[in-house]
């Protein structure tokens, strides 16, 4: 079980992480295929690859062949989407209209569901830090039927990869 080998990697002043990671894994408030997608591209987002590769390798026993490879793609297609956006965020109003001009066709054609690549989406610019993103795939997913306790779980699970990240991380650096 590869979330048990992170959770039980992390410290003593991650503890909290380790709770955390161990209820979020069990959510009922997403869909199997939702919450293994949330995990997989958040573990992605993070750039860590120890969490990333113990999420991955779980993360195979709950999603399919397409799904797998649609969070991975939410996670890439974010990375270049959430600097832009910000980007163009931060030049004004000047650059409100520039046409964005980069290709991100899996975003159309993601190979799930739209409403769980959008989620998945929404987790990737949570941890990216790209408000307009964060609130465009919200939207989005609530207007594709999620409740709000939905979108507040995808949040939580993308916050606690992260700090699972950084616990790993510190502990490597140590």
């Amino acid at each position: 079980m590869s979330i048990d080998n992170l959770r039980s990697a992390l410290p003593e002043y991650a503890k909290d992480q380790k709770l955390n990671l161990g209820t979020l894994t069990r959510s009922t408030e997403l869909s199997e295929q939702q919450l293994w997608g949330t995990l997989l591209a958040s573990a992605a987002a993070t750039k860590n690859d120890t969490v990333f590769s113990e999420i991955s390798e779980e993360a195979k026993e709950h999603l399919s062949e397409e799904a797998f490879e649609a969070a991975l793609g939410s996670a890439t297609v974010m990375a270049m989407n959430n600097v832009a956006y910000r980007a163009r965020h931060f030049l004004g109003d000047d650059y409100a209209q520039v046409k964005m001009g980069l290709r991100m066709n899996i975003i159309s054609k993601p190979g799930v569901e739209k409403v769980d690549f959008e989620l998945w989406s929404l987790a990737v610019s949570t941890i990216n830090g790209c408000e307009n993103c964060v609130v465009a795939h919200a939207n989005t997913v609530r207007e594709e039927g999620l409740t709000k306790e939905q979108v507040w779980e995808a949040v939580k699970v993308a916050a606690v990869v992260e700090a699972v990240a950084q616990a790993v991380q510190i502990e490597a650096a140590r």
